[in-house]
């Protein structure tokens, strides 16, 4: 699994004197760096990114030619991890004299109705005699106004040495972040060196604080806060790892969109888009390095990490590693994770550290954790907070549930799990269990379900033709599963009503069909082709079902609240697939070659009425200024190409991502069956708009 990449690119003589860096965002996973026939480096993670500086080696106002050996033979994870370079890939110039890499800090408190800053940075001046410099600070609020000021005293610097600076500032009334209100400022950080701008950065950071008690929870600015989260591996539907940017605002959407204001970054250090996109959008994160241990490669992998994303305010707590049987209960694992929790509070002393502890050990838990972190086994929790009433606690892993979106009936031959809250892995529970545990023990700061999306590997609980996971609250496309309403549910802060299974049940007329609801109403009502099947009062944190023996036409759900009718929801059967339709995300994307627009496919009745059951395939053709880069359907066991321009749909649904070209203009997405296999369906016709747009330089 070698990969090769070539690229060319030019240096301008204007550029001498000048340090230039290629720097790499994530690469999977052995890397070799060569330019213009020279060695540069290696690399060997695939999750923390790198640099090298080129500056020695480049031809100016030539050609220069950049060539990479990715190697994905060797793995860090048990699940699918990607292959060759899936994040970005920057040139980066500064002058000699230069802020250092990810060296940059804002540490913000919040003091009464004022927020005190407390500022720091590294030069480093590779000029071969010493320079004079000094720091200056400018913060600015979300509408680029700037708010306060600050300035470094100033200090001389070796040749080829570096110095660290800091200084002091406030400013009044600040907008704190949060989930609900993600406020963001920025702090312009500058080195002058005789009366010259010589370097420059923006770093983004937000004003909020976080603490975790042992009897109370966590909580942010002074608020109770149950943490509402999911872990996450990092592929999608059709791109794989490689995912772009606006992938990242998608799957936190989808995400929200059930009441979730956590995620956990299981198990590797996230890419810098899933970041900033948390602190933008308002979702709150569990960091996690790769590598639990004190040796040079795995504190050189958690040093990174923090210094990276220390200024992002969405991030919580730093998660020391996962599941490490082997080295947790020994006296090893407490002297590494003794090492790298010093060293975490060294880079960062606002923030604690936990660890994904195997909850199976029922014994020799890590006790220096700053906050214990169960995975599972919910039978030794209470007694373990019991003997450590000091200690904060968080479900780091929870939930394992497997379920297949739109299926009710488990089928083994098929490897489909049935939808409903019924089937988890031996070592897990179910979304109602792990879930009314955590939220009725006020000391439980809350927990991250075992995962949000789907993802390739790990397809338990089959093995082959499966090709991945069934753990998702939604599927790999990021169409949500039946539980997605549960969370909802009793997530959110909305009235939910959520009726299941569709009504699609041909040849079963007279057998009895499970009804459940979704509900936080305070009673419901379900309806058979106008008959009540009778009325049902939520309990808490539970779901309604009615056994029902089935006879086509359509179910009904009415929620009340207060005696009044909400909310109501429908179940019809629907006649065969005649049409197909076509609904995108958005329908104006940016023009610089990266923006995505991600369609929804389905087919629909001579009615209108969206057919559940669909498998339908479709055929897609492209036109204009876009191309068509992967396509889904959220099937666990789907063999079809995630490339090619088609795909058969799963249960009525299928995804297929657009991606734009530099030039502004129109995409045309047509879908159309083809003459075979199947019946024939109206086609459907799309078109994307893209506007002229900037291509994002590195933060």
């Amino acid at each position: 699994s070698v990969g090769w990449y070539r690229r060319t690119f030019e240096i301008p003589e204007s550029d001498r004197g000048r340090r230039i860096v290629l720097e790499f965002d994530g690469a999977f996973r052995d890397t070799l760096v060569f330019l213009n026939g020279y060695f540069l480096g290696r690399n060997n993670n695939g999750y923390a990114p790198f640099n090298f500086d080129a500056t020695d080696f480049l031809i100016y106002g030539q050609k220069n030619y950049l060539m990479l050996r990715v190697d994905a033979s060797f793995g860090d994870g048990w699940f699918y991890e990607g292959a060759g370079i899936y994040r970005h890939v920057w040139l980066t110039k500064s002058d000699a004299l230069h802020l250092g890499k990810w060296e940059s800090y804002v540490r913000a408190e919040v003091k009464g109705n004022s927020a005190s800053l407390n500022l720091g940075t590294v030069v480093l001046n590779q000029v071969t005699k010493p320079e004079s410099c000094r720091v200056r600070w400018q913060i600015l609020d979300a509408a680029g106004k700037s708010i306060a000021n600050a300035d470094s005293t100033p200090q001389q610097i070796v040749a080829d040495g570096s110095a660290t600076f800091a200084a002091s500032t406030k400013f009044l009334n600040p907008a704190l972040w949060s989930p609900e209100t993600p406020n963001l400022y920025s702090a312009v950080v500058t080195v002058e060196s005789g009366g010259k701008v010589r370097d420059a950065e923006r770093v983004t950071f937000g004003v909020r604080s976080v603490s975790w008690d042992a009897d109370k929870g966590f909580f942010l600015n002074g608020k109770s806060v149950k943490l509402k989260g999911t872990c996450n591996h990092h592929d999608h539907a059709g791109v794989g790892a490689a995912l772009p940017d606006r992938l990242q605002d998608y799957r936190i959407d989808v995400l929200k969109g059930m009441g979730s204001n956590s995620v956990r970054t299981s198990h590797n250090m996230p890419t810098p888009e899933w970041v900033e996109a948390c602190d933008r959008m308002g979702m709150m994160m569990m960091c996690e390095t790769r590598l639990m241990s004190s040796n040079p490669e795995g504190m050189a992998q958690l040093e990174t990490m923090i210094k990276r994303y220390r200024n992002s305010p969405s991030i919580v707590i730093w998660s020391m590693g996962n599941e490490e049987f082997t080295m947790m209960p020994q006296p090893q694992g407490v002297r590494v994770l003794d090492s790298m929790i010093a060293r975490s509070h060294e880079l960062d002393p606002t923030r604690l550290c936990t660890a994904a502890v195997p909850a199976f050990f029922e014994t020799h838990f890590p006790e220096q954790l700053d906050v214990m972190g169960f995975n599972y086994n919910l039978k030794v929790i209470d007694a373990w907070h019991a003997a450590h009433p000091k200690t904060p606690s968080v479900g780091s892993e929870t939930a394992s549930t497997v379920s297949t979106r739109g299926i009710y009936e488990t089928d083994n031959l098929r490897n489909w799990v049935s939808a409903y809250d019924l089937n988890h892995t031996s070592w897990s529970e179910l979304a109602e269990e792990w879930w009314k545990f955590y939220a009725t023990r006020e000391w439980l700061a809350g927990g991250f379900a075992w995962t949000g999306f789907d993802y390739r590997g790990e397809p338990t609980p089959y093995g082959w033709p499966s090709i991945n996971s069934q753990f998702g609250i939604v599927d790999m496309c990021g169409f949500p599963k039946d539980n997605y309403f549960y969370y909802k549910a009793w997530w959110g802060n909305e009235p939910v009503l959520h009726l299941f299974p569709h009504w699609n049940w041909e040849e079963r007329e007279g057998e009895i069909v499970r009804v459940w609801v979704h509900s936080n109403l305070d009673e419901v009502e379900l309806f058979l082709n106008g008959k009540s099947q009778g009325s049902q009062k939520v309990q808490p944190l539970t779901h309604l079902e009615w056994k029902v023996k089935y006879e086509p036409g359509e179910i009904e759900a009415r929620g009340t609240k207060n005696g009044h009718v909400v909310l109501t929801e429908k179940r019809e059967t629907t006649g065969k697939p005649e049409s197909i339709k076509l609904s995108a995300d958005r329908t104006t994307i940016d023009a610089h070659g990266e923006d995505i627009a991600i369609v929804r496919v389905e087919v629909l009745d001579a009615q209108g009425r969206a057919v559940p059951t669909a498998e339908n395939q479709i055929s897609f053709k492209v036109t204009g200024e876009g191309k068509l880069i992967g396509v889904g359907n959220g099937d666990p066991n789907c063999q079809e190409s995630d490339k090619e321009p088609k795909r058969s749909l799963f249960n009525g649904l299928g995804q297929l991502i657009l991606q734009g070209s530099k030039t502004p203009g129109t995409i045309t997405l047509e879908a159309y069956t083809e003459p075979w296999p199947g019946p024939h369906l109206t086609t459907a016709k799309l078109e994307i708009t893209t506007s002229k747009a900037e291509l994002r330089a590195q933060p």
